[in-house]
Formats: C-alpha cells, structure tokens, sequence
C-alpha cells in the first residue's frame, strides 16, 4: 500500500510564491543553502517550479545567501 501524499503547502493555503518573502523560502533550503527537492517538501511541481525560480532571484538580490556557512 501507497502512503498518502502530503498536500502542497501552497495549493492547500493559496499561497503565492514570492521571492520577498525571505521567511517562507528559507524552510525550503537546506542546512547548506541547497534547494530541497519535491519529494522532501512535498510540494507540487508547479510550486516547486516557482520555488526555485524565487529563491534564485532572492539570490541575486542578496536576500538569501548563496551557500551557508
């Protein structure tokens, strides 16, 4: 038997993917400023699309660290 997926966080909340808000996009990387992949979070592969795309840009803007330390 199949366990039962978890619910994306951002479908079930109707939550938009922002690269500002810096609080909510932390939960999604790891210890070492890695993205966490899908089946870690959970997440769609729509918002996980979205996810990645807004971390890159919060990087670029210097809102979240390359790599930490």
């Amino acid at each position: 038997m199949r366990a039962k997926k978890k619910e994306c966080e951002f479908c079930a909340n109707r939550i938009v993917v922002d690269y500002k808000d810096v609080e909510r996009l932390e939960n999604y990387l790891s210890e070492r400023g890695k993205i966490l992949p899908r089946r870690t979070t959970g997440i769609c592969a729509w918002h996980q699309r979205q996810l990645a795309r807004a971390i890159k840009r919060a990087r670029m803007l210097a809102l979240l660290p390359f790599v930490r330390q």
